[in-house]
């Protein structure tokens, strides 16, 4: 094929994946919609599962969008040349990913025309009051970052960006965690486990995410990444499924040590029928061992290895955040231990929840916002990374 060919194919593909990224978009538009008409009646969500579906899309991008800056991290603040290259785009990500989880986020909470108030007044002791800071300062830093490292003026001020986006990065996913942690409201919540659980999953997922993207980027420009980097940043996520996975290990097994929370832990993880199916074989084996296999066993060095476990591992952080949000809050509260409570308000009983159309739209909305940014940004600015190049044949 020729060059003017190839141009010609290329431009085509970039538009039609525009449209088909609005058509998207449009459609959870269309569900913010039905879902402010006619209440959220219209969605699976109840009395007690009040954060649905659409709160794992946001929930797993914020968490995505701080732990993809790991790359730059590892770039700008601890110098490593390999990962400085890719620091921009690890930038752009965690823009486009942080804006596609608030744009679920505050549209699935119900009245987004009264977000104004929430930016105005502030109740400084509560935790969803810091994280409208957290999630305000980290567009801030990121874009001043991006400027000093795309603007070569600016440069010598890249590492004093990269060290306040790098602190900033673990406050904000801290906050994240400690939204679950100060929740006294729900069994499966209320541990200190949670902010550096969030932490290291971040780091996994975030990777999953540049990782996935870098390939499809190569892809775009026929370019092979170069193999000695391959290996590093694959050995780099499954270092960070690991830890993640022990994380997970150690919150369930403290809980399994109060006998307070043994009926939850048993609800979760063998009694609650989809949701430890999804735990297990979600996160457990196809989000986490397959990847570590794919990752680690000889002879699966492949680029198309590499990205089929960062694939698996997003998949696996998705069916964790279901566990964990949506099962969490369908086990009853035990409010008080050693006795059974019951009313006609449903106390006592598990809550049921079948997410509807409406919310898998809003969810995939909010991806199709972080992907639109992204692929507009890449086209119109350099966020290649800029390697010694590797001709694809």
């Amino acid at each position: 094929m020729s060059a003017h060919s190839q141009t010609y194919f290329k431009d085509r593909l970039y538009y039609a994946l525009l449209a088909a990224g609005t058509l998207v978009a449009l459609a959870g538009l269309y569900a913010v919609y039905m879902m402010e008409h006619h209440g959220h009646i219209v969605t699976g969500m109840n009395n007690q599962i009040v954060w649905g579906l659409p709160h794992v899309f946001a929930i797993f991008m914020i968490v995505a969008s701080s732990g993809v800056l790991n790359v730059a991290s590892i770039g700008s603040v601890f110098g490593k040349s390999d990962y400085k290259a890719r620091a921009p785009l690890a930038g752009l990500l965690s823009i486009a990913l942080l804006a596609g989880g608030l744009t679920v986020l505050m549209l699935d909470l119900g009245r987004p025309d009264r977000i104004i108030v929430a930016a105005t007044n502030y109740n400084i002791t509560s935790m969803f009051a810091w994280n409208v800071l957290l999630y305000s300062g980290m567009f801030a830093f990121v874009a001043v970052y991006l400027w000093t490292m795309m603007e070569q003026r600016m440069n010598p001020w890249s590492k004093t960006a990269g060290l306040v986006v790098f602190a900033w990065r673990f406050i904000l996913t801290t906050g994240t965690g400690l939204i679950f942690a100060f929740l006294v409201a729900r069994q499966a919540y209320g541990s200190a486990l949670l902010p550096p659980l969030f932490i290291v999953a971040s780091f996994a997922w975030g990777m999953a995410v540049f990782l996935a993207v870098q390939a499809a980027m190569h892809a775009w420009n026929g370019r092979v990444l170069d193999p000695a980097i391959l290996h590093r940043m694959k050995n780099l996520l499954g270092v960070f499924v690991i830890g993640t996975l022990y994380l997970v290990a150690a919150y369930h097994l403290t809980n399994l040590y109060f006998a307070h929370q043994s009926g939850f832990e048993r609800f979760i993880l063998v009694e609650g029928g989809a949701y430890p199916k999804l735990f297990w074989w979600g996160y457990g084996v196809l989000g986490s061992i397959l990847p570590l296999l794919l990752i680690y066993l000889p002879r699966q060095g492949k680029p198309i290895h590499a990205v089929a476990a960062s694939l698996l591992v997003i998949l696996g952080g998705f069916a964790f955040l279901y566990v964990f949000i949506i099962g969490g809050q369908a086990y009853p509260l035990n409010i008080f231990p050693g006795f059974e409570a019951s009313s006609s308000f449903g106390d006592g009983k598990v809550a049921s929840y079948c997410p509807s159309r409406y919310e898998y739209l809003l969810g995939f909305g909010g991806l199709s916002v972080a992907f639109i940014i992204t692929l507009v940004s890449v086209r119109v600015l350099r966020f290649m990374p800029q390697d010694k190049p590797h001709v694809a044949d």
